[in-house]
């Protein structure tokens, strides 16, 4: 299908000139000599792009293209003038002009321009279908659960969206910190919060923290200029800049360094960040919200997080309860998993089998939805029959770590931290998420620590 280009022009010499041009390259034209003619070819034909002269003989090319961006948010417009002054340019813009044109026209620059706007346009079409996908996977009613504890978090995140929704354009809710075991959904609230509030339009943009190396986590959150350090041979624009207008989530927040802790309490106090390397503050719009399966009052205690943005970050809390804790709620979730991974793998008609009910409800679920869901895609993948029986099930004992895996006393803090995990690597048979469930972290984190610890040794 080739793309509709609309000409407003009343100049017939050039409007035909264009028009023909774009013929041989394939567009399809319609051109309208009037702002009235214009609106009525609108109408009929909806155009994929847009070339508007500024004067026209019944009214402005202005005022004919903030209706058009109004009634179109995805149509290309180009304004096309004779006077190619700052100021035009700039009042373009703000009507919604995609761009503007000089004349003389140069017809190979013209071409140029549409191909460059198609690609946008493409992209733009991409990425709508990316975040209309998002949308779908996100928002309150994909949490699952009706348990007593399920139905008090989903009223408090219902709470707090009215008070998003009840705030000025611009004005971003108050941190929120998601508290939880890991694998019992806190990102999922986190988009919830997001897709559900008054800011769903604009990026959603998650981190975890516990991923990033401490020597890089400062430039991926506020970025860096051009030549800030050795390797930095590109302006980069960080994490905050990339979710302005919407939210940023920092799932494990308790694992960012220091030094990092107290650049994010100034953008949160602030509203402004600087990108390492630069001379001047950035103001940023950013909804934060936070998660971590750590508790950070111990870790405040201990010197390892900043006092001032725990209780910053804790304005608003929000606390996933664990799977043990949501009684039947477990079935509910195993049998729509398994709905799920029924049709992915062609397994129609498979369902639970009383014994296997009756294990899943009585499994104390240490690694809580995650778990669940691997038992689930498990059992779908390699059951013989219709049924999932007990026998089924991969449900192991979550391996324990006693004070006999502690070292002795008057050893350093690292030194507990690298015997623990390496107790909990050795009762895991070296299974790197198995030791995770043990030590309570998620398995991104243990892998970051086994890597720091492992560099501390190699030094």
């Amino acid at each position: 299908m080739r793309p509709l280009v609309m000409i407003v022009e009343d100049e017939a010499l050039l409007a035909r000139n264009m028009a023909t041009y774009l013929g041989r390259r394939d567009y399809e034209v319609v051109v309208a000599d009037t702002v009235r003619r214009a609106r009525a070819l609108w109408d009929e034909a909806r155009p994929d792009a847009v070339l508007i002269d500024h004067n026209l003989p019944d009214g402005t090319g202005l005022d004919l293209l903030a209706g058009f961006r109004r009634a179109d948010r995805g149509v290309k417009l180009v304004m096309i003038t004779a006077h190619g002054s700052v100021e035009m340019a700039v009042a373009a813009m703000k009507a919604g002009a995609d761009d503007y044109l000089t004349k003389p026209i140069r017809l190979d620059e013209l071409a140029l321009l549409l191909e460059k706007l198609s690609a946008q346009a493409r992209l733009e079409g991409s990425l709508s279908y990316f975040r209309a996908r998002e949308e779908r996977r996100s928002g309150l009613d994909r949490i699952l659960g009706a348990s007593a504890p399920m139905a008090a978090m989903k009223e408090r995140i219902s709470r707090l969206l009215d008070a998003d929704r009840a705030l000025g354009e611009g004005v971003a809710g108050a941190p929120v910190l998601i508290l939880g075991e890991t694998g019992t959904g806190k990102e999922l609230v986190a988009r919830a919060l997001h897709f559900d509030g008054p800011r769903r339009e604009r990026p959603f943009v998650d981190v975890n923290c516990a991923a990033l190396p401490d020597q890089l986590v400062e430039s991926e959150l506020f970025g860096h200029e051009r030549g800030a350090f050795t390797d930095a041979k590109e302006r980069k624009v960080g994490l905050f800049q990339a979710a302005d207008g919407g939210t940023l989530f920092l799932d494990e927040v308790g694992e960012l360094p220091l030094q990092t802790q107290a650049k994010l309490l100034r953008a949160l106090e602030d509203r402004t960040i600087r990108p390492v390397g630069s001379l001047r503050d950035r103001r940023v719009d950013v909804r934060l919200i936070a998660a971590t399966n750590a508790t950070l009052e111990e870790k405040v205690r201990q010197g390892e997080f900043r006092g001032d943005l725990y209780y910053r970050l804790a304005t608003v809390t929000v606390t996933t309860p664990p799977l043990r804790a949501r009684g039947d709620d477990v079935r509910m979730i195993a049998e729509t998993l398994l709905g799920e991974f029924s049709a992915r793998y062609g397994r129609s008609g498979l369902a639970f089998g009383d014994d296997a009910v009756a294990a899943l409800l009585a499994h104390p679920w240490p690694g809580n939805v995650r778990e669940l869901r691997n038992v689930v895609e498990q059992a779908c993948l390699l059951t013989v029959g219709a049924q999932i029986r007990a026998s089924d099930l991969t449900l192991r004992p979550l391996p324990s770590i006693t004070t006999e895996d502690r070292p002795a006393a008057g050893a350093s803090l690292g030194d507990v931290e690298r015997d623990l995990i390496v107790a909990a690597l050795h009762k895991a048979g070296g299974n790197v998420t198995e030791a995770a469930r043990a030590l309570g972290v998620s398995r991104d984190t243990l892998r970051y620590r086994i890597e720091k610890h492992g560099r501390r040794r190699d030094g």
